[in-house]
């Protein structure tokens, strides 16, 4: 009764539009008022959840991400792949792809993908004559790809929660992220052959060499950072202190980080750090009432009792994540749900770093998938296009991570090859 009670206030709230933190945060302090705990205890409980070490990452890779878009990195990417493949059929649709993919290695923010490069490319290829439902919902599917490539916040969140390795985690997403675009381009190369008006461009090779000089530094950002948490180099926070750097001095030398740029890059990563923090901080606090109230046990019998079954187990937490990423924020789902549920996923004998590439794949969707995809409304935002035209747009492009899913169910191990081979 009385996890019903508290499930159904923050259902309330949450209907109510009271943002998720503090829907989590105030049911959470009446129930602690009503057995007597002190504001104390509550305060402590939130801080610690706060200054945990593995999450220093976060608002590294946040001001990573920040201060690529301010650099205009976004756009450097955005030019240099329309030079390169001006002149394949629909190479628009192909190059909101590959941006996509050169930007996740250093912003691992859908929203912040979505936000950036929705900018430049929904406005080139309406343009262009591609269709408004084709421009927005692939360019909001293919910002889902920033979250699943590392350097993920997602990741850094969950394998901080379940005390397994960042680099580890990253190596396991990287193969399905890489399937996702490929995926991606697949839907493209179907959609563009209906379309007639989209015909090939001219190569221009002066436009080329130019563009490929201002990508070259900014392309080194991912080698520097993946390739120094996967080769053992650096941890994935002092991995980001370096990327921090390394895009500040790129945007020195390039010249495209204003002071002004700078100062905005610094009040972003703030302000959306703090949102971070402090839904981190009001679901840790909620998951401690839900362990006191022996929800993870309960799970556990309910789960167990439905299945033996792993696949059967894993289908179920992915439906689970599809359906709670449509309507409430994938750091607060991960901040309550992982402490839960992977005693669960160890009983079924599955490793915790598959289940958590299932889990952050499966929230992905959710978030261009009403009636709350974030994803969905920041796309909306940026073309000035209605929530149901971007939903509608997306739907075929929802395809391949659709397909990813189903592969992390029924055969969870094979993310685990490349970490394998790294010996991670």
């Amino acid at each position: 009764m009385t996890l019903a009670l508290l499930g159904l206030a923050i259902a309330l709230l949450l209907v109510l539009r009271v943002p998720v933190a503090f829907a989590f945060l105030g049911p959470a302090l009446v129930y602690l008022a009503i057995e007597g705990q002190s504001t104390g205890f509550a305060l402590r409980q939130v801080t610690n959840a706060a200054a945990s070490f593995p999450l220093l990452a976060v608002p590294l890779f946040v001001f990573l991400g920040a201060l690529a878009n301010h650099a205009g990195i976004a756009d450097k990417l955005f030019r240099f792949a329309l030079a390169l493949l001006a002149r394949l059929r629909g190479n628009l649709g192909y190059v909101a792809v590959g941006v996509s993919v050169g930007f996740s290695w250093m912003s691992g923010s859908a929203v912040a993908d979505a936000a950036a490069l929705g900018k430049v490319q929904i406005p080139a290829m309406l343009r262009n004559g591609y269709d408004r439902r084709f421009a927005v919902g692939l360019s909001g599917a293919s910002s889902l790809i920033a979250p699943i490539m590392p350097p993920s916040i997602p990741a850094v969140i969950f394998a901080g929660l379940a005390a397994v390795s960042t680099g580890a985690l990253f190596a396991a997403s990287v193969i399905p992220a890489l399937l996702m675009a490929i995926g991606l381009c697949v839907v493209v190369w179907v959609l563009v052959r209906r379309n007639p008006k989209i015909t090939r461009g001219e190569f221009d090779r002066a436009e080329f060499v130019a563009s490929l000089k201002g990508v070259l530094l900014p392309l080194a950002s991912p080698i520097i950072i993946l390739g120094g948490i996967l080769g053992g180099v650096f941890t994935p926070t002092e991995a980001a202190a370096v990327g921090v750097v390394y895009i500040i001095i790129v945007g020195i030398l390039q010249r495209s980080l204003s002071w002004r740029g700078f100062f905005e890059a610094v009040k972003d990563a703030v302000l959306t750090t703090a949102g971070i923090m402090l839904i981190v901080a009001s679901a840790s606090l909620l998951g401690y009432i839900l362990a006191k109230e022996r929800l993870p046990q309960l799970l556990a019998e309910f789960f167990l009792g439905i299945t033996d079954n792993p696949t059967v187990f894993l289908l179920l937490i992915a439906i689970l994540m599809l359906i709670l990423g449509t309507v409430i924020d994938a750091t607060a789902i991960l901040v309550l749900v992982v402490p839960i549920l992977l005693p669960i996923v160890r009983d079924y004998g599955l490793d915790p770093i598959a289940a958590g590439v299932l889990m952050i794949v499966s929230l992905m969707v959710g978030l261009l998938t009403p009636p709350v995809g974030t994803v969905l409304f920041v796309t909306a935002s940026v073309s000035r296009t209605r929530v149901g035209e971007v939903f509608r747009g997306a739907l075929p492009f929802l395809i391949p991570s659709l397909v990813i899913m189903v592969l992390l169910i029924l055969v969870p191990d094979w993310v685990m090859w490349l970490p394998g081979v790294l010996g991670l």
